[in-house]
């Protein structure tokens, strides 16, 4: 049966791909990956014949390459950033297939947010500190309106994708105290990650300094500094 697989490719480290996934990218026959956010040596480590950089590729013309060579019998591997269910896109790509009469699998991958937690060394719930974890992003181009406010209100611990060009606005908007720890997280897991610590009142300009623009994670929330949060110890460990 005609098949494309949707693989997670992990945050950036090309170590952090699922075993299935890397089994995937390593028998493909075509390879249609998410250009400069997935890693070059993942995309290099596979020996599919046909090897396409899908930046800028319209819907229809990404559907119409992943149909013809399904029906054509190759393993078709499209392979998208981190986990594919966080803005990932994937649902109308899954529609277009479906539409073409096109069965499809997808493979979850490490997201960058769990590779943002592990470089901040720290969890993203904490007991006594926030049992909930929101993630969002600001409006932009491509989104009209957000909840920013409205989730900065909860006890939670908030991470946002997609708002490296809005920090300034993000940080000037949630209804936390200035004094709240935040966090700015630089290509997670990559060779070149950077980690910028400061609180809600000046993140954004240390970020700044430090010379991140883009494709970073935003994370604000007590747990990153647990010890002055109130976090309670685990009843695993009681």
């Amino acid at each position: 049966m005609a098949r494309v697989y949707f693989v997670g490719a992990g945050p950036g480290d090309p170590d952090l791909i699922t075993v299935k996934g890397l089994s995937l990218v390593s028998k493909a026959d075509v390879l249609v990956y998410t250009g400069s956010l997935v890693n070059p040596r993942l995309v290099e480590a596979s020996p599919a014949p046909l090897k396409v950089d899908s930046h800028g590729m319209r819907l229809e013309e990404i559907g119409e390459l992943l149909v013809t060579h399904a029906r054509a019998g190759e393993t078709v591997v499209r392979l998208h950033s981190g986990d594919p269910s966080l803005y990932g896109a994937i649902v109308e790509q899954m529609q277009f297939l479906s539409g073409a009469g096109i069965d499809y699998e997808v493979v979850p991958g490490v997201s960058s947010l769990f590779a943002a937690a592990a470089a901040l060394k720290t969890q993203l719930t904490l007991g006594g500190v926030a049992e909930t974890l929101i993630v969002t992003r600001p409006a932009g181009s491509t989104l009209e309106q957000d909840e920013i406010q409205e989730l900065s209100e909860h006890k939670a611990t908030l991470v946002f994708f997609l708002g490296t060009a809005h920090l300034e606005e993000i940080t000037s908007r949630v209804r936390c105290p200035p004094e709240t720890p935040a966090a700015i997280v630089y290509h997670a897991s990559w060779e070149d990650e950077v980690v910028v610590r400061g609180t809600v009142a000046d993140i954004a300009e240390r970020a700044r300094k430090a010379g991140i623009e883009r494709t970073a994670l935003l994370v604000i929330g007590g747990v990153l500094d647990p010890a002055s949060s109130g976090h309670r110890r685990s009843h695993l460990y009681s």
